[in-house]
């Protein structure tokens, strides 16, 4: 066990995937003192897995953001990237000088600049929280970038119990730009790999266009990386397109034409709005053939997936 961390209270606000799948490691790695607030604690479905999740890692779920600064040292946000703003707004009046608050969001530099702005206004200390992989995979030891003036102490107190932390300097805004604009390429390839089977599965033609991938891209499994990728689209497709609109809007911002995040964003809300996430409870499907048969059967019932929005 870390000692230097023994005492350490965090506390999350939103109990999601990220959260859990962090805690969960956390605990494994000897930290012991964890409490969450999330609004959806007692919405149908929704609710049941947040318990479920916090009785597992033994988190404490309290009922209000002024609960949790009560309980805990740390207040890490984990809340889908258009409500970082508002969850920073929320715990605000409930922070004192003894706080460190860090956003795990993935969001642009630009309303991280906002919430370090309003998070420091109370005394608390600020961290910029970049996360350059998918959670589940790497747990709490997920690739991080940090910035602002906690960044310091929080890669000091984290390290300890396995966290990869790296350091961009206390200037905010720098580590969510680094994996923003990643995220072009990433969801990208999300988006190009998914229309590229959709398309290929109509014709029966996706082994043929994997074969010829190899040849142009040797070393790569194609048809391993598709099932990841659409999975990812399938899972996450909301989320995602969200984010990918905020990156459209950041390249706006700075004199960039965002002609392929705008693209990917549509592609990511298609599949949201296809109501395939649905389709497998809330699950990625086990392969790209699942995909396509749940598309094929989608349409065949007549609830045929929407057009991409315009």
């Amino acid at each position: 066990m870390n000692n230097a961390g023994e005492q350490l209270r965090i506390g999350f606000v939103g109990f999601g995937e990220a959260a859990f799948h962090i805690t969960r490691g956390l605990v494994e790695a000897g930290a012991d003192h964890f409490v969450a607030y999330d609004i959806h604690t007692h919405t149908p479905g929704r609710g049941e897995k947040i318990r479920r999740r916090a009785e597992e890692t033994g988190t404490r779920l309290v009922a209000s953001n002024a609960e949790l600064a009560g309980a805990a040292d740390w207040i890490w946000s984990a809340v889908t990237s258009d409500q970082a703003a508002a969850a920073a707004e929320q715990n605000t009046p409930h922070l004192r000088p003894g706080h460190l608050y860090a956003d795990l969001n993935s969001v642009s530099p630009a309303v991280k600049q906002g919430i370090a702005r309003k998070i420091g206004a109370t005394g608390a200390r600020f961290v910029e929280i970049a996360m350059m992989q998918p959670v589940p995979p790497y747990g709490h030891r997920v690739p991080i970038l940090a910035g602002g003036d906690g960044a310091a102490e929080f890669r000091e107190r984290m390290m300890p119990y396995g966290m990869r932390i790296e350091i961009t300097g206390a200037e905010v805004g720098r580590a969510a730009a680094t994996k923003m604009f990643r995220s072009i390429m990433i969801k990208g390839l999300e988006a190009l790999i998914t229309e590229c089977v959709l398309a290929a599965g109509r014709y029966g033609a996706e082994q043929g266009v994997f074969a010829s991938l190899a040849e142009s891209y040797p070393g790569i499994d194609w048809p391993a990386l598709a099932d990841y990728m659409i999975g990812r689209v399938v899972e996450h497709g909301e989320r995602r397109a969200r984010e990918m609109e905020e990156v459209a809007e950041t390249l706006e911002s700075i004199g960039i034409e965002p002609i392929m995040a705008s693209a990917t964003a549509r592609r990511q809300d298609w599949s949201a709005r296809a109501g395939l996430k649905a389709y497998f409870g809330g699950e990625p499907p086990r392969n790209y053939r699942e995909f396509l048969d749940a598309v094929a059967e989608l349409e065949s019932a007549a609830i045929a997936p929407v057009q991409p929005r315009r």
